[in-house]
């Protein structure tokens, strides 16, 4: 019916299974976890089994071709210039989803709505969330996706049945890279670098971000040494759209050299809190301050922790 799950995604979808069928799950499920784990799959496959698409393969073909009327997802919506897609989710998406939840299903006896990522619903678009949650019709799910669940307001989150999802063991981890085709000891690399998190892993060998990763680690290596001028990096890491990752991968490089480092704590206390630093540039990078400054004020900082 669909593509197959890796083995942390079938436990997940497993243990969803049978409690929809127990009757041990309410109307409300919010699937929490780190982003590329699969949990929107997951999700999606646990519609096709409330909606019975396994049954009726008019209502696979339907649901494959994202026209399935009792099933509805939202997420990002472009701005009204159209230019991007908006950074949230706001209060008329909410109102369309519930309208929609309300509507006499017209096959079988559900509907099924899907917010992804649910963390990214802002203040008002909550509020009219948690009015739908408080008045659930029979037959009705609301499935909520969330990354960083804990950003939902907690009235949410205590309205909702949760289906965590964690990083799996690292020999099921790593035999599942390759299984994606990775080369073992390029797999191997990857899940080290990506502390685990196998869909991490699998996506930074597919795009590049090894070579992100160690172009990174080298620019840190020679601002420290003298040999790269802080002007000339910020610019080079803020000069196209992967100025957060950059960011993401110097952050992680300051913990590991911080772990390594345990005998001089004093160092290690600096690079724990430059790790601080670099983590809310990242967050900085997604508001209108100016990138290449931002990222200027934080290697100019890197200086000092090794020096």
């Amino acid at each position: 019916m669909t593509a197959e799950f890796a083995p942390w995604q079938q436990r997940v979808y497993d243990r969803a299974v049978e409690a929809l069928d127990s009757g041990r799950m309410g109307h409300a499920l919010l699937l929490c976890g780190p982003a590329l784990l699969g949990k929107r799959a997951v999700a999606e496959r646990l519609a096709q089994h409330v909606l019975g698409c396994a049954q009726d393969p008019r209502a696979q073909r339907l649901f494959a071709a994202g026209t399935h009327p009792d099933y509805s997802a939202m997420g990002f919506i472009p701005t009204k210039d159209g230019s991007r897609l908006r950074s949230e989710l706001v209060i008329e998406q909410i109102r369309e989803l519930s309208a929609k939840l309300t509507l006499t299903p017209q096959y079988g006896a559900s509907r099924v709505a899907l917010i992804d990522p649910a963390d990214a619903i802002n203040h008002a678009a909550c509020n009219a969330l948690l009015k739908t949650l408080e008045e659930p019709h029979p037959g009705r799910y609301l499935w909520l996706v969330a990354a960083n669940p804990m950003r939902l307001p907690a009235t949410i989150r205590s309205r909702c049945q949760r289906l965590d999802f964690r990083l799996p063991p690292h020999d099921e981890a790593l035999a599942w890279l390759q299984a994606q085709g990775h080369a073992a000891d390029a797999a191997g690399e990857a899940l080290d670098a990506a502390r685990g998190h196998p869909g991490l892993a699998d996506a930074w060998l597919r795009d590049g971000g090894m070579e992100l990763r160690r172009a990174v680690a080298a620019d840190l290596g020679a601002i420290a040494r003298g040999e790269l001028a802080v002007t000339e990096a910020a610019r080079r890491w803020t000069g196209d759209d992967d100025a957060a990752q950059r960011l993401r991968h110097a952050a992680d490089l300051a913990a590991t050299q911080a772990s390594a480092g345990l005998t001089d704590p004093m160092r290690s206390r600096r690079l724990v809190a430059w790790f601080d630093a670099a983590n809310r540039t990242r967050d900085l990078l997604r508001t209108t301050v100016r990138a290449d400054l931002a990222v200027l004020e934080l290697l100019l900082a890197w200086v000092k922790v090794r020096a």
